[in-house]
């Protein structure tokens, strides 16, 4: 079969002949990968070739030189690497030739194979030339090969790191301003040219610092946005969107002259597109004021502010304000509810205005809420019910209990609505009410009527059935506490669990509306107070029911949708179950051998086939753990072998995670008696840390877990003691080895950071308890050297912080008699405890930092 032929098989509509032609394009890329891409390269720059065959080749080469796991795209790029360079530069020159087809399938899949290549060499510093000749085929006369060329540029400004196009970002901005000016004769190029300008916004950074280039991009895009193509001025919107996201302190200017207008206009647009890439815009701005009220609110006293806040959204309220309003009416009813249109979008706009605004946002929406509300047209009515529970989130609490109070009867009366619209925004906005602080409700006059329309919302269309469960879980959460012997919602408690299990036995999920009520019996056994326990064990009897009943299910489960299914409805009932045993602790003995045998029986019938379940059932485990103690050993053996797997099972790195956060639940329950248990648990953890495979994510969480071992067994962990402090010095000199280089690697490095400093925390508490601190006197110095180092690294996080002063406390405590006197007197001691003591009242980081102070005052002493 040749190339062409096996293409067109991967699109035949015969199931078979697809996997059959699959199967042999992976053998063919396993068995010679340079010959592999080079007979695609081939198909796809063949003239005489059916589209869709060489848009199929063409996709066939992206996928095999990129990959969304990190891993994966790695050994993607070094096999690419490895090609010689004959083949590369003929696979490189064929996709290039491409972009000049008539044949715009061919040319698509030329451009996203050439972003590929890319994406891989020029940070390789190879192929520095394809931009050159990209912004060349731009300055031609072909449209077609403009329109190919802006879009592959485009893409490979979307998919590579700024700075390595650095050097050429006036180059590529020139040639694409030139494409997207009102000059440019084709719509369809200055589409392409919108595009990749909205693309490449990232990488001319420097270019917006320059007043004069930002005037020239500015006056682009706002032409643009009056383009008589649709598309083109769709994009131009989205381009101002990123533009607000990028550059918000560049935009005053802009705004005064142009975007106030532009976007107002832009919203009232008839093409939906155009009108939601509009509201977008105000959206943005509500996101980027919103962000600098936080970087306000928590800026040190005297420290000037790195941007200014230009109260953009204050400033045109009555411009914006009214046009949302008018697009609230403007529901779509025969729209598919999940379908995002313009009332969606001007609804989530109005209340991100509302967080931006605050009180400013309560006067002129309530006229609306009130002429609008007994409407007869339901248009009407529902954005009202909408305005008014949009604006619920940001206003101070006291500006909002008396319309609460006023509102609050009409919006029970409300969910009983005839036209379904209007029932599901009045039940989501109950919902919102219920999340406010419990002060705004008026829980003697208005909790009985509103839990009773919850209640008979539950039992209608699905739509409302999800936001009425929504309701009841804010107000349980608000109102209840394990703790409480009653709470308020206690005589309304059996009858709402009822209702949810009634609604729960079809095998439906419309709307999501059975996991709705599966979520709310969870909160509700997680919150209830004592006088609701016996309702909450009647009801863990009746989901371990449902649960058996599953299992017995699994054999029949033959498709992959019912499958899904029915691991979703298994994982529902283990969170219930979770909870319920969380709620009853030692209660729940009296039905803890079936929830483990249900448990081995599902972990046994799943055999690694859904993992969600898995981590599910191994979450209720850990349930049982903490509430049984050590009354779970009698469960340990038989449980032990799905543990073990777990841990071993590196590709499902979150079941792992969770597996290593059981062990520590073990050895916090059975104390001293699971030493018998930890050289399998010390092993297996030992080769985790080592593992390549294994998600780095999981990592700190075992540094924790060596921390619950020492604690639990005390001075026995002596035997576990010198390898585990090379492995948390090997982790010290790693972490303070990482650079600060992005968000996600400060956040991991503070994870790690945790991670060391808990298992430090475990072996100092462990071995004090048993009088052996003497061994880890040797330590002390690297311990406290590492602290020092991360005391002065400005990402440290306030887990982190947290994590060191507790670790000074139990050092200080451990050697209370001037053994490390001398360390414990350092400056920088001393400073970090009065950070964390000036933290806020209540909180635990100023609980353990006054704690820690004691501690070290009198082993300096």
């Amino acid at each position: 079969m040749s190339f062409a032929e096996i293409l067109g098989g991967t699109l035949s509509p015969d199931a078979n002949v697809r996997d059959q032609a699959t199967r042999a394009l992976e053998s063919a890329e396993s068995e010679n990968f340079a010959h592999y891409v080079l007979s695609l390269t081939q198909e796809l720059a063949s003239e005489s070739a059916q589209p869709s065959v060489r848009s199929a080749a063409g996709i066939a080469l992206k996928n095999a030189l990129t990959a969304k796991d990190e891993t994966r795209q790695e050994q993607h790029s070094q096999r690419w690497l490895q090609v010689d360079e004959g083949t590369r530069s003929q696979v490189k020159q064929g996709v290039l030739v491409t972009l000049g087809s008539d044949n715009r399938q061919a040319t698509m899949a030329a451009a996203q194979a050439i972003s590929a290549i890319t994406a891989t060499e020029l940070p390789q510093g190879q192929w520095q030339d394809v931009i050159t000749t990209l912004l060349q085929n731009v300055s031609t006369t072909s449209t077609g090969l403009k329109i190919a060329s802006l879009q592959t540029i485009g893409f490979i400004c979307e998919s590579i790191n700024p700075d390595i196009l650095a050097t050429q970002s006036n180059l590529i901005l020139t040639a694409v301003i030139q494409g997207a000016t009102a000059e440019e004769p084709s719509q369809e190029v200055r589409y392409a040219a919108i595009t990749a300008l909205l693309n490449s916004l990232e990488f001319v950074r420097q270019n917006f610092e320059n007043e004069g280039e930002r005037n020239v991009i500015m006056q682009t895009v706002c032409e643009a946005t009056q383009s008589p193509d649709s598309n083109v001025q769709a994009a131009a919107f989205e381009c101002l969107v990123r533009i607000m996201q990028l550059y918000y302190d560049k935009m005053r200017f802009y705004m005064e002259k142009a975007l106030y207008g532009l976007t107002v206009i832009g919203m009232k647009h008839e093409d939906e597109k155009i009108a939601l890439q509009a509201i977008e815009f105000w959206s943005t701005v509500c996101d980027e004021e919103i962000e600098l009220q936080i970087e306000e609110e928590t800026r040190e006293p005297g420290q000037p502010a790195e941007r200014d806040n230009y109260q953009f959204a204050k400033t045109t309220l009555p411009q914006v304000l009214p046009t949302l309003l008018f697009l609230l009416t403007k529901q779509d009813e025969d729209a598919d509810e999940d379908e995002w249109n313009v009332s969606m979008a001007a609804a989530t706009c109005l209340s991100l205005l509302a967080q931006t605004i605050g009180n400013d946002i309560v006067a002129p929406v309530i006229p609306f809420v009130e002429q609008n509300i007994r409407n007869p047209d339901w248009h009407h009515r529902e954005a009202a019910v909408m305005a008014f529970g949009s604006i619920l989130d940001g206003p101070d609490p006291n500006v909002l209990t008396p319309l609460v109070s006023q509102a609050l009867p009409v919006l029970i009366e409300m969910v009983k609505d005839q036209v379904v619209q209007v029932k599901d925004s009045a039940a989501w906005t109950l919902g919102r009410v219920c999340d406010l602080p419990i002060e705004c409700i008026q829980l003697d006059v208005h909790l009985h009527s509103m839990i009773s329309a919850l209640v008979a919302g539950l039992e209608d269309s699905p739509r409302i059935v999800a936001n009425c469960c929504w309701a009841v879980m804010n107000l349980t959460e608000q109102l209840g506490g394990t703790d409480l012997d009653t709470y308020a919602m206690s005589q309304y408690f059996e009858g709402i669990v009822t209702t949810l299990m009634r609604i729960t036995e079809a095998n439906v999920n419309e709307n999501n509306s059975r996991t709705s009520a599966y979520e709310a019996m969870a909160t509700l056994a997680s919150t209830g107070a004592r006088d609701t326990h016996a309702v909450i064990a009647k009801l863990g009897v009746a989901i371990l029911d449902r649960l058996d009943a599953t299992i017995a299910g699994i054999a029949q489960a033959v498709g992959i949708d019912d499958r899904l299914a029915l691991a979703e409805l298994q994982s529902n009932l283990l969170n219930v179950l979770t909870n319920v045993a969380r709620t009853l602790g030692r209660q729940i003995s009296e039905i803890s051998d079936r929830i483990m045998t249900s448990v081995l029986q599902l972990l046994n019938a799943n055999n690694g086939k859904q993992a969600a379940a898995a981590e599910d059932a191994f979450l209720l485990v850990g349930a049982l753990i903490t509430s049984l103690e050590s009354d779970f050993t009698r469960y340990l053996d038989s449980f032990s072998p799905f543990l073990y797997n777990a841990l071993q099972n590196h590709e499902e790195y979150q079941l792992c995670s969770i597996s290593i956060g059981l062990i520590g639940d073990i050895c916090r329950s059975l104390g001293q008696d699971a030493a018998q248990h930890c050289d399998q648990f010390m092993t297996i953890l030992l080769q985790n840390l080592e593992s390549n495979v294994l998600h780095r994510d999981v990592k700190p969480g075992i540094l924790s877990c060596f921390g619950d071992i020492a604690l639990a067994i005390g001075g026995r962990f002596e035997t576990y003691l010198e390898v585990t402090f090379r492995v948390l010095m090997s982790a010290c000199n790693l972490s303070a080895g990482t650079q600060a280089v992005d968000f996600d690697t400060i956040d991991y490095n503070n994870q790690l950071r945790v991670g060391i400093f808990e298992a430090f925390v475990g072996i100092t508490q462990g071995f004090k308890s048993d009088g052996k601190a003497q061994l880890i006197l040797s330590q002390v110095q690297s311990i406290i050297g590492f602290m020092n180092f991360v005391y002065n690294d400005q990402t440290r996080s306030d887990d982190v912080t947290k994590g060191m002063i507790g670790l000074l406390g139990d050092l200080a405590d451990a050697f209370p008699g001037g053994e490390i006197r001398e360390y414990l007197r350092a400056d920088w001691i001393q400073a970090l405890i009065r950070e964390g003591r000036s933290s806020a009242r209540g909180t635990s980081l100023r609980v353990i930092s006054r704690w820690a102070r004691d501690m070290v005052k009198q082993a300096t002493a």
